[in-house]
């Protein structure tokens, strides 16, 4: 995913939305995440009304940009205790659920003259969990196909590398996340990797 890693094109999550309920599963995390009895995790029905992180439009990791002109946006929400907890410590606890949602680029409608605007339903949901007993490294990837529960994205997937490489903090891309970083940098929790690259990247 682009705020996560790389984020998966996912049909019918408008459906989802509305359908999904959260029942079964007793998860062995504290925290919003439900799981049924095969390790699936139902979606959070409720992450609208989470705590919003940020917003990205035509975010790529790719070297070469995407010259399409409907680029879409991302949004990230975390749930709202998590981001408590981090307010306080400059870390994501046990727990901690963050929603990537996926939406369209439209710049034509209304009076728009100028610029995008999201619209539409999703196009994709990606959720990145935090549970140490859970997950191999402490943290689980899953997307979303229609109003199925997800199943967890496999460890050689490029997205636990790639944030392992990169993030900021705990393995999440707090660099992307403009009202949280500076928490970080008070708290001094920001990644000896990503401290490097910065120090890099300021070079002339």
């Amino acid at each position: 995913m682009r705020a996560f890693g790389k984020y998966l094109a996912l049909g019918g999550a408008a459906a989802l939305i509305a359908s999904i309920a959260m029942a079964g599963g007793k998860p062995d995390t504290p925290g919003p995440a439900h799981f049924t009895d095969k390790g699936e995790l139902l979606f959070p029905t409720d992450y609208r009304s989470w705590t919003f992180l940020t917003s990205g439009h035509g975010m790529s990791y790719n070297a070469q940009a995407n010259a399409a002109a409907d680029q879409p946006f991302d949004n990230v929400f975390v749930d709202p205790e998590s981001h408590a907890a981090f307010l306080k410590t400059g870390h994501w606890p046990e727990g901690t659920m963050l929603v990537l949602e996926i939406r369209r680029s439209t710049s034509k409608g209304s009076i728009n003259q100028h610029g995008a605007f999201q619209s539409g339903d999703p196009v994709g949901i990606e959720v990145h969990v935090h549970g140490s007993k859970r997950f191999k490294g402490g943290w689980g990837f899953f997307g979303f196909d229609g109003a199925k529960p997800a199943t967890l994205i496999g460890y050689d997937a490029s997205c636990y590398a790639c944030h392992q490489a990169h993030a900021a903090v705990d393995t999440t891309f707090t660099q992307f996340y403009p009202t949280l970083l500076p928490v970080a940098k008070e708290h001094g929790t920001l990644s000896p990797a990503y401290l490097a690259e910065e120090k890099a990247a300021a070079k002339p």
